[in-house]
């Protein structure tokens, strides 16, 4: 088993917030594909990392996670690469981890 975790921004690189829509897209994917899914929307995460050529960097997120008996990673390389065109952003972090249900 494995729970999978996608990070999209809430605003674009103009500051400019995402429409709704965009969340709910991702949203039925996730949901029709995996069976459902965890949101974390009401207080967005915090990510902060170091831009070589403008110092520290900022990021509003929102996190989707699902869990997923067996990892289909071309289908996830795939997706990510849309969710970046999507969201216009260079890079969209989606990570898995191995878990097991207690």
């Amino acid at each position: 088993m494995h729970l999978v975790q996608c990070f999209l921004p809430l605003y674009d690189n103009e500051k400019n917030k995402f429409p709704q829509s965009m969340y709910e897209a991702v949203c039925r994917t996730l949901r029709d594909r995996f069976g459902g899914l965890t949101g974390y929307t009401r207080a967005p995460a915090s990510g902060l990392w170091k831009d070589h050529d403008a110092g520290a960097t900022h990021d509003d997120l929102i996190i989707y996670e699902v869990m997923a008996e067996s990892l289909d990673i071309e289908w996830w390389r795939n997706y990510r690469r849309e969710l970046e065109s999507r969201f216009r952003q260079e890079h969209i972090v989606i990570r898995a981890h191995p878990i097991e249900l207690l």
